[in-house]
């Protein structure tokens, strides 16, 4: 047990480092939002989505009601749920109820990642060694965030802030080069942001409610466009 536990921790200092650096933005962005640094640093370490709480926040500070907020985390998050029910079926047949209850709490999709890479079955001490250092990461790089946001000066913040917009830039941009739905996809979510914020008429719509709008729509009309062709029987 021990021996699949320090492997776990050797494999998720990769992802420790890179949640680390994301998450760092993120604590600027809560500070800036109104945010305490108790609060960013307690919200990385009870929710572990990165594009959740980076949507969740804009929530927060457009004054969004609970159910544009509770809409937004079900669709964004709503991978996680595809994600564990293929991990369990690679997990050790001695993993428990309640430590697969514990082990989907952390089940990113880095971790996700690695975890079914491993070529073996997954034991409860190599996923808990695997999550335990990205949480840290993640909640440390939230708090050191925050609380460099409270002394850096606002120019040097604001640039801070882009890295997040880097982030997802260079997760959109090699998939949309390789993947003409991913581009259709991504251009068709812009415009309707656009068409939502800029058109007087749709002025009245909030900006969580937009969100939930652009990412079920451009969802449903990529899929119609471009379904997935099953593959067939030889």
């Amino acid at each position: 047990m021990k021996q699949e536990f320090r492997q776990g921790l050797k494999d998720g200092i990769p992802i420790a480092l890179g949640y680390f650096s994301v998450s760092f933005s993120f604590g600027i962005l809560a500070l800036a939002g109104g945010l305490s640094i108790f609060q960013a640093g307690l919200t990385s370490l009870t929710n572990m989505t990165s594009a959740g709480q980076f949507a969740g926040l804009q929530i927060i500070i457009a004054g969004g009601t609970l159910l544009e907020m509770a809409m937004t985390q079900f669709i964004i998050n709503l991978r996680y749920a595809l994600m564990s029910l293929s991990l369990s079926q690679k997990l050790s047949s001695e993993v428990t109820f309640w430590q697969r209850l514990v082990i989907a709490f952390a089940n990113t999709d880095e971790i996700f990642a690695v975890a079914m890479g491993r070529q073996k079955s997954l034991t409860f001490s190599y996923m808990v060694g695997l999550q335990i250092l990205p949480i840290f990461g993640w909640t440390a790089g939230t708090v050191v965030g925050a609380a460099a946001g409270s002394v850096l000066p606002a120019a040097v913040n604001s640039a801070l802030s882009v890295a997040l917009y880097g982030m997802f830039i260079a997760i959109v941009i090699p998939a949309a080069k390789t993947a003409r739905p991913v581009l259709f996809v991504v251009v068709l979510a812009v415009l309707m942001s656009c068409l939502l914020y800029y058109v007087p008429v749709f002025s009245g719509v909030s900006s969580g409610m937009a969100i939930i709008i652009c990412t079920v729509a451009a969802s449903v009309i990529g899929a119609a466009f471009f379904p997935v062709q099953e593959e067939k029987e030889v």
